[in-house]
């Protein structure tokens, strides 16, 4: 009996394992890749993107936790923590949508205090219905 010549190879049992590596992939990439604190931001028809680096983040999370450039922090301590830096330095408030409005002013009576000049606060775009 000759043997059989081989003139190819059956690819598709290598397709399918790569397609489900793939899916494993993204889906825990997608999970890894935010870095970012969850924040219920609220919306504004206003709302622009922009990432600056070498901003200053505040973060007021839902549970009146305060985060400054993600590091659990408590409010006096934000004030002197802030005071290191120059009054130009950008500072980015991140502040979730049902947080106490007193907490979020206290935030913005610090900073103004304390003639922090460049504050933006952050929100999501408001999507067009």
């Amino acid at each position: 009996m000759k043997p059989k010549k081989f003139d190819s190879i059956n690819v598709i049992p290598f397709i399918d394992i790569m397609l489900v590596l793939l899916v494993i992939i993204l889906t825990t990439a997608s999970f890894v890749a935010k870095g970012i604190i969850p924040v219920n931001l609220p919306s504004a028809k206003s709302a622009t993107i922009k990432k600056d680096k070498k901003s200053l983040v505040v973060t007021i999370k839902a549970n009146d936790e305060i985060l400054f450039n993600e590091s659990s922090i408590d409010e006096k301590e934000l004030e002197n923590s802030l005071l290191k830096y120059d009054k130009k330095t950008n500072i980015e408030i991140n502040c979730d949508k049902d947080v106490r409005f007193e907490l979020f002013i206290k935030l913005l009576d610090t900073l103004k205090e304390n003639e922090f000049e460049n504050i933006a606060i952050i929100t999501k775009k408001e999507s067009k219905s």
